[in-house]
C-alpha cells in the first residue's frame, strides 16, 4: 500500500530535523532544468505567473537563485519535516521515531511541482512551484506536460514490490492530475472527508486537509499495509459511512469539528 499527499506551500527551516537519516531525490536533474528555467523570470514575471505578491514573488526568486546541487544536511531539510502546511499538521511527523519514519519512508510519497516525486526522507531545498503552474517549456505548456510519466512510472516502481498494489489517494486533484491513472499497475483508493454543516454532510478545505495527514500518521502509526484497515480510521471524531462511499471512493463523515 502506498500513501500520496500534496506539499505544502508553507515552509519550515527553523525547526531542526528530528532525524540525521536523509535520501536523495531521484528526479534532481529534472527539478535542476526547472530551476534554470525559472531563473530567468523577474519578480514581475513570477509575480503574474503564480499570481503571488511582489514580496513572495521576490523570496522565489532568492530561492531559485540559492538553489543549487549537491543537497546535504546543511543547505537542505527532509521533504516530510520541511513542508508546514494543514495537511502536514495531521500528519506531525516530527514525533514519528526511527522505526515510524522507515514505514513513512516505505509506504509515503509526496507529489511535487518541482521535485516531481518526493520520498518522506528525500532532502528538499526551500521553493515554490505549484503542479498546476502553466510554465511554458520543452515538453509542453504546463508542469503536467513536463513531467509526463515520469511521476506514474516512479510510483509503477514503489508498488510493483507489493503483491497487491494499492495506492491510496490523499493528493488533492491538482497534483493528482499529475498522475496517469490509466498507466498505474495499482487499484487506486480515494479518501474523501466530509463534515456536517447546515443539514448536511460538505467537504470543508481546511478540515478535509487536515484529515488527509490523519490518515496517514494512522497507517503509520498503526503500520498499516492493508488498505481495508483504514475503513476503521477514527482520528478528529471520523468514521467511514458505507451509505455515502461508492466503489474505491471512501467517505469518512463527522457531525462535530
Amino acid at each position: 500500500m502506498l500513501l500520496v499527499i500534496s506539499p505544502a506551500k508553507n515552509l519550515d527551516y527553523d525547526t531542526p530535523a528530528t532525524t540525521e537519516r536523509y535520501t536523495q531525490p531521484q528526479h534532481l536533474d529534472h527539478a535542476e532544468q526547472l530551476i534554470q528555467q525559472l531563473r530567468d523570470y523577474s519578480v514581475q514575471d513570477i509575480a503574474e505567473l503564480m499570481k503571488l505578491s511582489d514580496k513572495l514573488s521576490a523570496l522565489n526568486v532568492a530561492r531559485y537563485e540559492s538553489w543549487s546541487q549537491p543537497f546535504t544536511a546543511d543547505n537542505a531539510k527532509q521533504a516530510v519535516l520541511a513542508f508546514n502546511g494543514d495537511v502536514y499538521s495531521g500528519l506531525n511527523a516530527g514525533d514519528f521515531n526511527e522505526a515510524e519514519l522507515e514505514f513513512t519512508q516505505q509506504h509515503l510519497r509526496i507529489l511535487s511541482g518541482l521535485y516531481g516525486v518526493l520520498k518522506p526522507l528525500d532532502l528538499m531545498q526551500p521553493y515554490r512551484l505549484e503542479m498546476g503552474t502553466k510554465l511554458p517549456n520543452g515538453q509542453g505548456k504546463d508542469l503536467y506536460a513536463f513531467w509526463g510519466s515520469l511521476v506514474t512510472n516512479d510510483l509503477n516502481t514503489t508498488l510493483a514490490e507489493a503483491d497487491e498494489p494499492v495506492l491510496v489517494n490523499l493528493a488533492s486533484n491538482e497534483y493528482f492530475k499529475s498522475v496517469k491513472p490509466k498507466e498505474l499497475n495499482a487499484r487506486i483508493i480515494t479518501p474523501v472527508f466530509k463534515d456536517w454543516k447546515n443539514g448536511q454532510y460538505k467537504i470543508i478545505s481546511f478540515f478535509a486537509k487536515k484529515a488527509r495527514g490523519l490518515m496517514c500518521r494512522y497507517a503509520i502509526k498503526n503500520q498499516i499495509t492493508d488498505a481495508e484497515q483504514l475503513k476503521s480510521f477514527d482520528l478528529a471524531g471520523y468514521q467511514y459511512d458505507d451509505s455515502l462511499s461508492k466503489g474505491d471512493t471512501w467517505v469518512f463523515t463527522r457531525k462535530e469539528g
